[in-house]
């Protein structure tokens, strides 16, 4: 690992336009390639930001600051003074879709006076991918409580871009379609919030780092003009704090075509490195689930005569599993609590340690053991915290008994403890005191109905995946998931970190499934999700009968889920997309090419390849003539040996796909 960081000597000029003299208003911040640019003012007495990229103004002069129960923190303020430093690093991940990431950023710190004495930082950092800045209030003889009001942060563009958005204050948390639309037409939308300009720029907007305080939505204000809102507490208090807080980076992730947001690494730069001592009992993996037939009606989440949590039923899927080398798997509904209208009973209580009728989860660890599968462990909350929290250590602590470490946990409800928004200040605690208190019990969590990521992995690496979207089990009892979904996550969702979207149905029709009811895509366009959505954890979502001889599964048995390196060849939001993934534990690449509801044919090069080698790629494609609803099961498997000289042209079908796996000879 390489470092430095240093104070840049003002003479320079390199950093800040003139030089660091406080009584100098404007000080302009620039990326190391000097490409972007972020200008802080002082104007009235009242601070604002601009960023520009290479010689386009993104954002116009916008407000900065917060508004207080007893203190307006948004006007007559004076400029104490301004730091500027530089930092460049090299840091790897214990997972994750690049293993060595670089961390180099120009910084600026401006300190502010208000006209009440309070001291308010502001910091801003500059990278080559795109800028941020938070706010530190720091400590300053304040004994009372600290109650934020309101935060002012605007982002006004430049330009009216198109967004592709989903609301907020919904009950469905972020578990909506994405909509695409100009900036201002929208209302009050999640992050990360993405957005095209007319000559291809592309930028997200979003957080990171995001702990002690409420989450950050964007509601517009006037033309193209978004301000910051922060989800308020059921009295209408957004941040209750004492002393002093710390915002999370307000983040502003710029690229030049959309598949550079994907490879953008800002929001885990702006987080802390690594807190967890132990790491030894994290490990990606691949994952089945007595799951997917509780969604599609073929067994219940609760105990009946279809009940899918049975010792007799794990047992299967444990020699299933054994049988095909996958490692791991999951069962819900395996302790008491689950009825049939459960998540309708508000405050419903579970038990997370008490078995359901007809399952013995000493008997299932234990011969999963003898069969080398690992039980995933799974504490459903139905947003009754009151209940978990009670009894989480008890969970826990089962868990660690039994030597499972991974847990699936759900927060089900639309509000947690039926009065807190997900993603209030209340949430955003309770999450992150879960995963601590999960770390303590050598567990890594895959959080459902979550908080949105906001780059912790990088501190808490047992944070392995979470929900956070509209993922697959919506195509088992809903309209389904149209074609462009899956083409619109990566740019979108997946920005924020990795999602457990539960891909790998290779019975796309569901023919045991409610009638009227399939995946909107082709079977070779589930194989491709698993190169396209990241995440350190992947479910082979489907019924083990779908799998046992499909040739086809020999590619979700083969791809891995940690990488070396990730590549987008090619993107456009919602029409399509092409990634390349080299696997971090051989010379091997996987990619992963997906469309929607179009038919197209795509030229890659494979110049990702080492130069000097040659490849054999095993070609998972539709079949001829396949798409999404003509024969969307048939997958044609080819081989052909290649070179990073060569070009191939991928052959999608409408709502297709191709996978390929690249193996070095």
């Amino acid at each position: 690992m390489t470092s430095r960081k240093f104070i840049v000597p003002a003479l320079l000029a390199l950093l800040v336009a003139g030089c660091s003299e406080t009584k100098q208003t404007t000080h302009e911040l620039a990326s190391p390639n000097g490409e972007n640019k972020i200008t802080f003012s002082l104007n009235g007495n009242m601070p604002t930001y601009t960023v520009n990229h290479e010689e386009k103004e993104i954002i116009t002069p916008s407000a900065l600051g917060f508004v207080l129960k007893n203190e307006d923190l948004t006007k007559d303020f004076e400029l104490v003074d301004v730091q500027t430093s530089t930092h460049d690093d090299t840091w790897e991940q214990v997972w994750g879709e690049k293993k060595n990431i670089r961390n180099h950023y120009n910084e600026m710190v401006v300190k502010l006076q208000s006209k009440e004495k309070h001291n308010l930082e502001i910091q801003f950092r500059a990278f080559d991918d795109g800028v941020a800045f938070r706010y530190v209030f720091p400590k300053q003889n304040i004994k009372d409580s600290i109650f934020i009001m309101d935060e002012v942060t605007a982002f006004n563009l430049k330009e009216d871009g198109k967004a592709w958005w989903i609301p907020a204050y919904q009950e469905n948390r972020y578990e909506y379609l994405y909509e695409a639309s100009p900036v201002s037409t929208l209302d009050v939308v999640h992050t990360p919030l993405t957005i095209e300009n007319k000559d291809g720029v592309v930028l997200s907007f979003h957080e990171a780092n995001l702990v002690d305080f409420a989450s950050m939505v964007l509601r517009h204000t006037e033309g193209s003009n978004l301000k910051s809102e922060l989800v308020p507490w059921a009295d209408g208090v957004k941040v209750r704090t004492t002393e002093t807080f710390t915002s999370p980076w307000r983040t502003i992730q710029i690229g030049e075509k959309p598949g550079d947001l994907i490879t953008s690494y800002m929001i885990l730069n702006l987080n802390e490195p690594n807190a967890l001592t132990d790491t030894s009992y994290i490990e990606p993996f691949k994952y089945t689930g007595i799951w997917w037939g509780m969604h599609i009606g073929k067994y219940t989440f609760w105990e009946s005569e279809k009940q899918g949590a049975t010792t007799k039923n794990a047992k299967e899927y444990i020699d299933f599993n054994n049988k095909e080398g996958i490692n791991y798997l999951l069962i819900e509904g395996w302790n008491k609590g689950w009825t049939p209208a459960w998540y309708e009973n508000r405050m419903h209580m579970f038990s997370f340690t008490e078995n359901a009728d007809n399952f013995d989860l000493e008997k299932v660890v234990e011969y999963g053991k003898s069969k080398g599968v690992n039980i995933i462990g799974y504490h459903e909350t139905g947003s009754n915290l009151i209940n978990y929290l009670k009894e989480i250590d008890e969970g826990f602590a089962l868990y660690k008994r039994l030597g499972i470490h991974n847990v699936k946990i759900g927060q089900v409800g639309s509000k947690l403890n039926m009065k807190e928004w997900h993603h209030g200040q209340f949430g955003v605690n309770y999450y992150r005191y879960v995963l601590k208190k999960a770390a303590e019990y050598g567990l890594a969590v895959n959080f459902h109905e979550p908080i949105k990521d906001t780059g912790e992995r990088r501190t808490y690496p047992n944070m392995m995946a979470r929900e956070g979207s509209r993922g697959m089990e919506y195509n088992a009892w809903s309209e389904g998931n149209p074609p462009s979904h899956e083409t619109i996550l990566p740019f979108t969702r997946l920005l924020s970190g990795p999602m457990d979207f539960t891909p790998g149905i290779l019975d796309v029709e569901v023919t045991q499934g409610y009638p009227g009811k399939r995946v909107h895509t082709t079977a070779a366009k589930q194989l491709a999700l698993y190169v396209t959505i990241y995440s350190p954890i992947q479910m082979l979502a489907d019924l083990p009968e779908n799998y046992e001889g499909n040739p086809a599964f020999q590619f979700l048995k083969d791809v891995p889920t940690d990488w070396e390196d990730t590549k987008v060849l090619n993107g456009e939001i919602g029409e399509y997309i092409t990634t390349v993934r080299k696997d971090v534990h051989s010379a091997d690449w996987y990619l992963g090419s997906i469309t929607n509801e179009k038919a197209r044919d795509l030229e890659v090069s494979l110049d990702f390849l080492d130069a000097d080698a040659q490849y054999e790629a095993e070609i998972y494609a539709d079949a001829e003539g396949t798409d999404e609803t003509h024969n969307p099961a048939k997958v044609s498997i080819t081989k052909q040996n290649v070179t990073a000289k060569d070009k191939l042209t991928l052959k999608l079908g409408a709502s297709g796909g191709t996978a390929i796996r690249f193996k070095k000879m």
